[in-house]
């Protein structure tokens, strides 16, 4: 599995708002709905690749620079490397 960015692309003279979401494995173009606020629109351009390329699991999702980035949260035995901040290392 790969991290996935969604941006928001705004109208233009031809296309409504859209959003995109795209990863090392694809990429997809998804109509604004109106029904969803900013977070859910993001959220479900990454449900829609995700489930466009068969993956399955939970996605963690936040927002760098107007676009949002989803990365596979990882259980048990890790693939990845994980970073654990504690309270200590913390600077007040």
């Amino acid at each position: 599995m790969q991290a996935i960015r969604t941006r928001y692309h705004g109208p233009s003279n031809s296309k409504g708002s859209r959003f995109s979401a795209q990863c090392e494995a694809g990429r997809i173009y998804v109509p604004y709905d109106h029904a969803l606020n900013l977070d859910e629109n993001h959220a479900e351009a990454a449900r829609q690749l995700i489930a466009k390329l068969g993956w399955a699991g939970d996605f963690a999702g936040g927002c760098f620079d107007r676009d949002y980035y989803w990365s596979p949260v990882i259980r048990g035995d890790a693939w990845s490397t994980v970073v654990t901040v504690n309270a200590e290392q913390v600077a007040a």
